[in-house]
């Protein structure tokens, strides 16, 4: 048995931000589930039967697509969305489900104790932003308000600007101690549940071998940048020195458990420390992603926090773009932006958009997951692996999408379509993140439960059956190309001639058309016979046609590329 760990004070972890302990976003922003089969109110006591029961259905500790569906009661469809789900969040990129290409998901399964560690925190509450000192101003804007639908779908992007509330939303920091405090409550369970029972009393009874220790980096990081290729285990003075050709010697998990507690405690620590310091003078490029800038919609566009992700913030009747080489990080939150064109066109691993309206915005390859929420009147365009959407109102999101599209929440008059853009080295950053080009199944949306009960509100008993509105097929007489400018577009060469996804039958035979049209009315033109004053006329005619379809269409935006920044 291993000596005991020299306990280190909570003050002395919080002052090295390399040693401080984060929790990985991934899973609490993009792994939440509103199936009720997963979410348990005692998961501690119901799980760990549910473990024996999935390791006696398992082969090698894992367990595929029909044991899922069997131990869950879950239909096979919602059993592939676990592992779909799954693939997108883990935290080892050699892991075999990560690296499974479409076909092999199903048979590949997914190891038994990332799948237990995944159903426990399906009972995590979203943290609630604070109630707003004047609700009662803004209760008619959504189309339909509900008592459950919480405050900000009470509240539209547009009001949310207008009345300058951005303060009332949860900052970075403020989530960030949400999901530590989330963990710090349920560690000793979490731990429990990966131990492994050895002869003994008390304390000595469950012991974590090093394998067992590091699915625990499913949830936990250490550090600004993660593990940066080692493992989780070699971050934990219990096993960083281990023989690799020896078996390291089990640890006690009340051990482990103490260790990470005051990890924990001292991470907290920390983030109220800088939070303190921002509150009290200008926040360094350091804090930016610990405390987000808390922007009016023009003082700050973009700023990229430490650990990987990179927020584009209140932009504002303009367009902005940016590329690969601008992005630092693997993900991009666009937030609160509105009447904007935006162009996100490099490789990533995560997007968020989250409280814009009346803006396009085009990320260009992501490879695990994007998620857009509380959008009003927007269209997105996106290369992804998957994509949920949730409390969106009137959106149109063009899709080139390799997993059916997850439709949860309180949504109104959504439609999909075809994916319907291109740029140089879009090829390039499809190829770089895993994204198949032969697969699209933009027209496959999946809705869940209306009522996210992940949300840190009470609701009635099953009321997250009730089926969420799911979305709509774009008509193809209505589905147009989008032209990203070519003075947005990068200098270097790239592949990409064309839009990379098929068009199905229907858009493909509604383009031809379109363009037979446009060039017999070219033809007509040319070929007629008009006075100089009848002439004007038609031009003016034109002009006004032309406009009126620039605003029903949306895109009236695109012009903002013409005003500069």
């Amino acid at each position: 048995m291993t000596e005991p760990t020299e306990p280190s004070t909570s003050s002395s972890l919080a002052r090295d931000p390399t040693t401080v302990v984060h929790p990985r976003r991934e899973p609490f922003e993009h792994g939440l589930l509103p199936i009720p089969r997963l979410i348990f109110s005692d998961p501690a006591q119901t799980l760990i039967p549910l473990k024996q029961k999935l390791l006696e259905l398992s082969s090698n500790q894992r367990v595929d697509l029909a044991a899922i569906s069997e131990s869950l009661q879950i239909s096979i469809e919602h059993a592939r969305l676990v592992l779909d789900t799954l693939a997108s969040i883990l935290h080892s990129d050699s892991e075999p489900l990560v690296v499974a290409n479409l076909v092999e998901i199903d048979s590949v399964g997914v190891d038994v104790h990332d799948l237990v560690l995944f159903l426990y925190i399906q009972s995590y509450k979203r943290l609630l932003p604070r109630t707003h000192k004047d609700s009662a101003a803004v209760t008619d804007v959504w189309p339909s308000t509900s008592a459950f639908d919480g405050y900000l779908s009470a509240l539209s992007p547009l009001q949310l600007v207008r009345s300058n509330s951005r303060r009332f939303m949860p900052s970075q920091a403020d989530e960030e101690a949400h999901q530590l405090s989330y963990l710090q409550k349920h560690l000793a369970n979490i731990v429990s549940l990966l131990a492994e029972p050895v002869e003994g009393e008390g304390d000595e009874s469950l012991v974590l071998t090093m394998d067992r220790f590091e699915h625990l980096g499913f949830l936990i990081q250490f550090g600004d940048k993660g593990s940066e290729g080692n493992s989780f285990s070699q971050c934990s003075p219990f096993f960083a020195n281990s023989d690799p050709d020896m078996p390291a010697v089990p640890v006690p998990a009340a051990q482990v458990h103490d260790w990470l507690l005051q990890n924990v405690a001292a991470a907290l620590e920390y983030i109220s420390e800088r939070t303190s310091s921002k509150e009290n003078g200008p926040a360094s490029a350091s804090d930016q992603d610990v405390a987000m800038t808390d922007a009016s919609t023009v003082s700050v566009k973009v700023s990229t926090g430490t650990r990987g992700a990179s927020f584009i913030e209140g932009i504002s009747k303009s367009s902005y773009a940016k590329h690969a080489s601008d992005i630092k990080g693997s993900s991009v939150k666009v937030l609160n932006c509105h009447e904007s064109a935006i162009y996100i066109l490099a490789p990533l691993r995560y997007a968020t958009v989250y409280g814009c309206s009346d803006a396009t915005i085009v990320l260009g390859a992501v490879g695990k997951a994007v998620r857009v929420e509380h959008c009003e009147r927007v269209h997105v365009i996106v290369a992804a692996k998957r994509i949920c959407i949730a409390n969106c109102r009137e959106c149109v999101f063009f899709l080139g999408v390799n997993q059916q599209p997850l439709i949860v929440g309180d949504n109104h008059k959504l439609q999909v379509a075809p994916y319907n853009t291109f740029y140089a080295q879009l090829e390039e950053h499809m190829s770089e993140v895993g994204i198949v080009p032969t697969v699209n199944r933009w027209n496959e949306p999946l809705a869940l439960g209306m009522v996210d009960p992940h949300d840190s509100l009470s609701h009635p008993a099953g009321v997250s059956d009730v089926q969420a509105e799911s979305a709509t097929l774009v008509d193809p007489d209505q589905f147009t190309n989008f032209v990203i400018p070519s003075w947005l577009v990068e200098e270097s060469t790239g592949s990409t001639k064309d839009n990379p996804f098929t068009l199905p039958d229907a858009y493909m035979a509604s383009q031809h058309k379109n363009h037979k049209n446009l060039e017999e009315i070219r033809q007509l033109l040319r070929e007629a016979s008009l006075e100089e004053s009848r002439k004007r006329e038609l031009s003016s005619a034109l002009h006004v046609y032309f406009k009126d379809w620039l605003y029903a269409s949306g895109n009236i935006r695109q012009l903002y590329c013409l005003q500069g920044d």
